[in-house]
């Protein structure tokens, strides 16, 4: 069957170079990817005779599609838009979030619009100066560098006898099923304590784990005591990432009846829920802090302002609102 035409976003790239790095073929590429292999084979001559990146990929195909509209910089071009966004960016709305927004308030007018790829590429090339710490300092990450700073081997300890996501029930990848989690530690400062967050993919309801360590006995109970008092038609299942905290997966199944499955390396964008969740509590505790400075009332306080706050993906009202409706006992963490 012929495949259907389809333009690469960031997330195939980084995967085209892991790819390659695992010594992969076109063709096994484009399967994986479900593209033709002579668009495998046109992004990998991208470079030329460089070796393959997928950030210098990203910016030659942004460059080259900026070169199409003759060079011009759609927001350094068109005052209203760079207001627009400057100002949401302040406001620590998403690229994504500001694109969307913008589609929504000028439907009609195409000046207006713009990709989160591009407002990314804005921020990043900019000349090293204070417009450039100004913008990035608005980005919940506040990478220096657009993209996954964690390519490569992992040298972490392997979870033994990891259920990857693809085992995964269709139901927990379509949200209409509540009861499906997604976790993960929020790192402190110089590695040495942790929170953890337990994010409820269908109502985005948070639950913030106090950790007074990061080792897999701790967290495993720790977790265990989270889930504990949820009904069990709400505990169906984890998806967590590779974090060796994890290790004991087995045994916190059998104890809490939550059955864990693992993401693969790499690939923070198979836990979206909890990945948006985790750069809304850096706004609160940024990189740096030290959580064992931080006690249960504080992370309670955070925990209650998130689930309290209205999301749009919610159609503006909020977690505990939404999971509240699913007749949950609101006093049960």
């Amino acid at each position: 069957m012929k495949k259907a035409f389809k333009h690469l976003n960031q997330i195939d790239r980084f995967s085209i170079e892991k790819f390659i790095a695992l010594g992969k073929k076109n063709i096994q590429i484009a399967n994986e990817l479900s593209v033709h292999p002579s668009t495998i084979s046109r992004e990998r001559k991208r470079l030329k005779n460089e070796p393959y990146n997928a950030l210098k990929a990203l910016s030659d195909s942004v460059n080259k599609s900026m070169g199409k509209r003759f060079n011009k910089r759609k927001i350094d071009n068109n005052p209203k838009l760079k207001n627009f966004v400057y100002s949401h960016l302040k406001l620590r709305w998403s690229p994504q979030q500001i694109s969307n927004a913008l589609k929504q308030f000028y439907p009609f007018d195409l000046t207006m619009q713009i990709s989160h790829e591009s407002i990314y590429y804005h921020v990043y090339i900019q000349p090293k100066g204070e417009v450039e710490k100004l913008l990035i300092s608005q980005l919940r990450q506040k990478r220096k560098n657009r993209g996954n700073v964690r390519r490569g081997a992992d040298k972490r300890t392997t979870i033994k006898d990891p259920i990857r996501i693809d085992e995964r029930p269709a139901e927990v990848t379509s949200r209409e099923i509540p009861g499906h989690w997604e976790g993960d530690l929020i790192i402190g400062k110089n590695h040495e304590s942790a929170i953890g967050t337990l994010v409820e993919r269908t109502t985005r309801f948070l639950i913030i784990v106090y950790l007074k360590k990061k080792d897999a006995t701790t967290v495993r109970k720790a977790f265990e005591k989270a889930f504990k008092n949820i009904p069990k038609h709400l505990k169906l299942s984890l998806t967590y990432d590779n974090g060796t905290e994890m290790a004991q997966h087995k045994l916190f199944t059998k104890n809490s009846k939550v059955k864990v499955y693992f993401a693969h390396p790499f690939s923070p964008w198979e836990r979206p829920t909890n990945e948006n969740t985790n750069g809304l509590i850096r706004d609160y505790f940024p990189k740096g802090t030290d959580f064992s400075l931080v006690s249960k009332k504080q992370l309670v306080d955070v925990q209650n302002q998130l689930n309290e706050r209205h999301r749009k993906t919610l159609e503006y009202d909020s977690p505990l609102n939404t999971i509240s409706r699913l007749y949950i006992n609101q006093n049960f963490i």
